[in-house]
């Protein structure tokens, strides 16, 4: 099935969620890895979990991570465990499909993503989550919440928004461009192989710090040769129709518990005056801006990020 081409209030039903949950609706180019032959299924999301290993059961739903575009469950490693320690509460870091661990497909859209997690928590056995992702994951976050509304316990959006789109997004599609021109040498070390990637992406970003996001990417095969773990292809193919914008067919659904926005102060992801039209689709919505953080607010201002989203997650 197209789950794009599905209404969205009966999507829960096509996803066989339980039934309280439908009720509330030489040189070498890098190649991406293969896709997988199930297009428009649900794909095998990796992930990693953070709990104590003591006997003491919180009551708390668990709290599930999801990163942001050309990331992975690794960028939250620290934040998870603080935010475990913190609360107390168990953390899931997932890997979005096309990324990290996670199994490749061609399609990639947010109803897709949101299809997802749910294998996931079924997978997993858990009926009620907590959920915050930034950026790509917000969204994903955002339409979970918005068509099994009964599955989330709480919402946490960092620096994304329903509403509008950053005009700096549309620079991704630059990078894709120069992640598939990387070219290195198969057998080298990893070490050498990031320097070679490093150099030749900078003539895209001068950005140090988001050259080495884009390079945290880069993984060795069984027989030497280099090749990026994200998807390229397909995110370049979806990035335009699909990720860049938050899907329009939603308009008219409401998830309507406690909802957080997390913003930073340097960034244009997410607007000042965006509440009101937030609180259309998210009606308990409060937003919050960690002053001077840019868009990757959690890795910036990481313990003002900590002591907001902790004290959100533990008073909801």
């Amino acid at each position: 099935m197209i789950l794009n081409r599905i209404p969205p209030k009966i999507l829960c039903r096509c996803l066989n969620i339980n039934s309280r949950a439908t009720q509330n609706i030489t040189h070498i180019a890098l190649r991406p890895i293969t896709y997988t032959s199930e297009n428009a299924e649900a794909v095998d999301l990796a992930y990693a979990s953070y709990e104590s290993t003591g006997e003491v059961e919180h009551t708390m739903p668990p709290l599930v991570i999801l990163h942001g575009l050309l990331g992975s469950k690794n960028n939250w490693n620290s934040m998870s465990k603080a935010i475990h320690r913190t609360t107390g509460r168990k953390v899931i870091s997932v890997d979005a499909r096309n990324h990290g661990d996670s199994k490749h497909s061609l399609q990639h859209t947010y109803i897709h993503m949101a299809h997802d997690v749910i294998k996931l928590l079924k997978k997993l056995e858990l009926t009620k989550v907590s959920i915050m992702g930034h950026s790509m994951g917000g969204r994903t976050a955002m339409v979970l919440s918005l068509l099994c509304s009964d599955m989330v316990s709480s919402l946490v959006v960092v620096d994304i928004s329903p509403i509008k789109t950053s005009p700096q997004i549309y620079s991704m599609a630059n990078l894709f461009d120069a992640m598939s021109s990387v070219a290195i040498r198969p057998g080298i070390a990893m070490s050498k192989a990031r320097k070679l990637a490093d150099e030749q992406l900078k003539s895209i970003t001068p950005d140090l710090n988001l050259r080495n996001f884009l390079i945290t990417n880069l993984v060795q095969t069984n027989t030497g040769s280099y090749t990026w773990r994200v998807n390229i292809g397909a995110l370049k193919d979806n990035f335009q129709s699909h990720i860049s914008c938050f899907p329009s067919n939603l308009r008219g659904l409401q998830y309507a518990g406690p909802t957080l926005f997390v913003g930073g102060s340097l960034s244009d992801y997410i607007g000042k005056n965006d509440l009101k039209e937030i609180q259309d689709y998210f009606p308990l919505a409060e937003l919050v801006f960690i002053e001077g953080a840019g868009h990757w607010v959690h890795s910036q201002k990481p313990e003002k990020f900590l002591e907001i989203v902790c004290k959100f997650l533990k008073e909801k």
